[in-house]
Parts: C-alpha cells; sequence; structure tokens
C-alpha cells in the first residue's frame, strides 16, 4: 500500500491526516487477519519514528526519506515523487521483496503506484478517497491546482482498477473522468464495533469534564473549507436564539495557533457564540466513542465528502447524525431514526434539523441500540472481504465485469463481528 503523504500514524484532524489514515491502518489491519502481508510505504516526517513500524501481525509501516524534515504540503511533494519511489525500489531490491498487488490511495500515491505498475507489471489498485475536480465543483473556496486535476484523470485511466466508497463517487468518476463504470468497484468504509460502542451518556460527559446538562453537539474533522464549518457556525447562531443552553464541540485542526482555528474562533466572537463552542482540538483516535457518546448528535456539515467516516463511527456509538447529503449519508442516516439529512443545508436548514433531532432525543424516540444495530454491517472485517474479493478478481480480469458490485454484499451480509 501506498499513502505517500500522509501517515497511517497521523495525528487526526490535522491538515492532511483524516478518515484516509483510519482506513488504511484499518483495513490493513483487518487483511493481515485474513493471512495477507502488507508493507504501507509513507513519507518520513521525522517525528521520531523508527525506519520500520509494526502496525500489526503482518502489517510494517515503512519510512521513505524525501523532501527533508517536517511537513510539506501536497503541492511540494510532487517534485520528490520520483525520488520516492527509486528510495522505495532500493529498499525493495535490498531486502529481495516481491508484491503481488498495488493498493494506491490519493492521487500523490497514485503517481507513485503507476511508475511501480509499470516496472513491476503487477496489478494497481486506486482508491482516490477525494478528487481536486469533486472538492472543486462542490466548494468554490477549495483551490486545487490543475496538475492534479490532469493527473487524476491519467490515474483513472492508467491504473487497473478503482475502488469507490459510494455510488455518488463512482458517479463522479465516470461523469468528470469518463471511466468506464466496469472498472469502478464499490466497496464502503468500515467501522469497528469492539472500539465504536456507546458509552453511557452522563458517564461520558463527567469523563470529559462536561458539567452540562444542555445538549450538547459534535463536530469531528480537519478543519478546512469543504467540512462546511462556517454554515455549522451560523446555524449554532440561529439555534442558540432559541436554545442557549447548546454547546458545540469542535474536534480536530491543527492547533489553536493555526490559521484555521484562529478564523473559527474569530467567528465564534463575530456570531456571538464564542462562549458555546468548545475548541477541543485532535485527540487519539480511540477516544472519540467518549465524545460520540457524551454529545446529543453529531454534525456532519459538509460540502463535500467521499464517504463521510465519522457518521458511521457516530452510528456506531448510537448516536445520531444530522448530516448534509454527501458521501454516504443517503445510506448511512435515516430521517427520524438515526437523525436527519438536510437537503439545502444552509444554516437555517441546518439548525432547524438540529431541532428536530434534539426533540427527538429529549422524547426517548432514539433507541441507541437500533442505531448503532443499523450500521454493523459496516464492520472492518466485512469491509476487508470485500476487498479482498476485489484483489482476486483483479487477477481473473476474464470474468470480473460480470461480477456484481460488493457494495451488494453488505445488504445482505450477517458476518457480523
Amino acid at each position: 500500500m501506498l499513502s505517500v503523504h500522509s501517515s497511517p500514524l497521523g495525528e487526526l484532524g490535522s491538515q492532511d491526516t483524516g478518515g484516509m489514515s483510519v482506513y488504511i491502518r484499518e483495513l490493513a489491519r483487518e487483511l493481515a487477519r485474513a493471512g495477507h502481508t502488507i508493507d504501507i510505504y509513507t513519507r518520513d516526517e521525522k517525528r521520531g519514528l523508527s525506519g520500520e513500524v509494526d502496525l500489526s501481525e503482518n502489517v510494517r509501516l515503512l519510512h521513505i526519506p524525501i523532501g527533508g524534515n517536517g511537513h510539506l504540503s501536497k503541492d511540494s511533494i510532487y517534485p520528490h515523487l520520483t525520488d520516492f519511489f527509486r528510495a522505495l525500489e532500493a529498499y525493495r531490491a535490498l531486502k529481495g521483496l516481491h508484491y503481488d498487488l498495488i493498493h494506491s490511495h490519493y492521487w500523490l500515491s497514485g503517481m507513485v503506484g503507476c511508475m511501480a505498475q509499470r516496472s513491476w507489471n503487477v496489478p494497481h489498485i486506486m482508491m482516490f478517497h477525494t478528487t481536486g475536480m469533486a472538492k472543486r465543483v462542490h466548494c468554490s473556496k477549495e483551490k486545487e491546482h490543475r496538475l492534479r486535476l490532469t493527473a487524476e484523470k491519467r490515474l483513472a485511466h492508467e491504473c487497473s482498477r478503482i475502488i469507490a466508497p459510494t455510488r455518488r463517487e463512482k458517479y463522479f468518476l465516470h461523469k468528470y473522468f469518463d471511466v468506464p463504470c466496469e472498472k469502478i468497484r464499490l466497496v464502503p468504509c468500515g467501522v469497528d464495533p469492539d472500539v465504536f460502542k456507546p458509552v453511557h451518556r452522563d458517564l461520558a460527559r463527567r469523563e470529559l469534564g462536561l458539567a452540562h446538562s444542555g445538549p450538547v453537539v459534535l463536530y469531528v474533522g480537519r478543519f478546512a473549507p469543504i467540512k462546511g464549518i462556517d454554515r455549522l457556525m451560523h446555524a449554532v447562531a440561529y439555534f442558540r436564539m432559541y436554545k442557549r443552553d447548546l454547546k458545540l464541540i469542535l474536534v480536530g485542526g491543527d492547533g489553536p495557533d493555526s490559521d484555521t482555528s484562529a478564523a473559527l474562533m474569530h467567528q465564534a466572537r463575530r456570531l456571538g457564540i464564542f462562549d458555546s463552542v468548545i475548541f477541543q482540538g485532535r485527540v487519539p483516535h480511540e477516544v472519540l466513542p467518549v465524545y460520540y457518546s457524551a454529545a446529543d448528535a453529531l454534525i456532519v456539515p459538509s460540502y463535500y465528502e467521499s464517504f463521510g467516516l465519522v457518521a458511521l463511527e457516530s452510528l456506531a456509538c448510537g448516536t445520531p447524525v444530522v448530516a448534509s447529503r454527501v458521501g454516504a449519508i443517503d445510506s448511512l442516516v435515516q430521517n427520524g431514526i438515526s437523525g436527519e439529512i438536510v437537503d439545502s443545508p444552509n444554516s437555517r436548514n441546518i439548525a432547524s434539523a438540529l431541532g428536530k433531532v434534539l426533540s427527538h432525543q429529549q422524547s426517548g424516540l432514539f433507541l441507541r441500540t437500533e442505531i448503532r444495530a443499523s450500521v454493523l454491517r459496516y464492520a472492518w472485517s466485512n469491509i476487508a472481504s470485500a476487498v479482498h474479493d476485489e484483489y482476486a478478481a483483479i487477477f481473473q480480469t476474464d470474468n470480473a465485469g460480470d461480477r456484481e458490485d460488493v457494495f451488494h454484499f453488505l445488504k445482505t451480509c450477517s458476518n457480523l463481528r
């Protein structure tokens, strides 16, 4: 596996580390449990880790030293991709390694994956996670370099197969990159139900030091324009006109000194809701169930998501979700049962949907056990099994096109951990 710009051990919620890192780490772990051996190559940012890190049995994280020390922007990494492959190839030759398949994550990794595909003559599976074109279409504030747009279209045609997490993403890839539909296979993202499970709300709030009996809503993710935090803040300001004891917890970001955090703090002050917003910063992934459980609702106000992993994690903890209609939200959230989907997600509509969810919570109409049960089929063991099927099918390309989309496998799956 290739994850050039973002390490699976990176700090979640920071500028370049989000759901993709969780996806890679958890998928690799489950594939290893099924008997496969996985090496994950990432850029070495000199964070005190050794060159080789065992993530789990049969899963190694290998750091490639390119571009000097410290964080590099994605645009700054691009000129070093050839050096990345050369260093990878030197390591592979030194250790006498042979790989049967390449699975690249994000377009920068895909560029390296194509080099390996040509050199090793093995299949190359691509997962974009996000595409520059989709971001540009859905959020004008996101500025994507033309280089990325050109590279992604080339990658989509050069790789052996593409895994997309939703039908919406499959449609985007077909529409914008003219990729044949049969080349794009649908496999959603997953969740670990042993980690993401309900904690009693009062206990969770005490653990977080929340001496607050009023409604608590939660945001988890990066502080990027495409995440829609701007309209969430306006929704909270609107909602506070009717419910002044509301608290909003923001989990993620690059720290209080970053430009994005400073901008959000300024917005909160300007809207008169600074006393209602808790800037929690980044928290360890394994601690997130406490935050999900402490909240009355998770808000996903994004302009665009390729999937929406935090919504899945929240639902696994029994906490309803208020979300714009992005990514996999259509499949994950049922109005009035596990949350509310906002079709026209302006601030008033988000506030209105939030009001419905909080009213249902207060009336006891949401059942945590039912919300959790609705997403258990997305357990990582099931997702890894579906990805394995795609790995196997790529070696049988003569009849691979006749197989049904693996996404349908989840609808009837009963193999729950």
